[in-house]
């Protein structure tokens, strides 16, 4: 699958909450929305409304993606709720979507 379509999956798949995201096609999805970030906020020279637009976009598509990428690795979807923990949260779940797919195709 090509980054074009796997860029494409990301935003079809905005609202669909279910199922699983592997390890290399979540980072990639991150790399991608990096760079164009940063694209866009060099693009406007100051004035911010196009990067803007974009981050505020891409917030629910992102944790969608967050969340089935939690579930590939086998853990429930609530552990998306272990970022609210300042500083050791954000770490924690760094380790868990850097972590391997699980074997068993666990739904929950």
């Amino acid at each position: 699958m090509s980054v074009f379509d796997l860029y494409s999956t990301f935003w079809t798949q905005g609202f669909d909450f279910k199922g699983r995201t592997k390890r290399i096609d979540y980072w990639t999805i991150v790399l991608v929305n990096v760079l164009l970030g940063l694209v866009l906020n060099q693009l406007q020279g100051g004035f911010y409304s196009i990067y803007a637009l974009f981050a505020v976009a891409s917030i629910i598509p992102g944790v969608a993606m967050q969340v089935r990428r939690i579930r590939d690795t086998g853990r429930q979807w609530q552990w998306i709720f272990i970022a609210l923990i300042p500083f050791i949260g954000a770490l924690w779940l760094l380790w868990i979507v850097i972590g391997p797919s699980a074997e068993s195709s666990q739904e929950g």
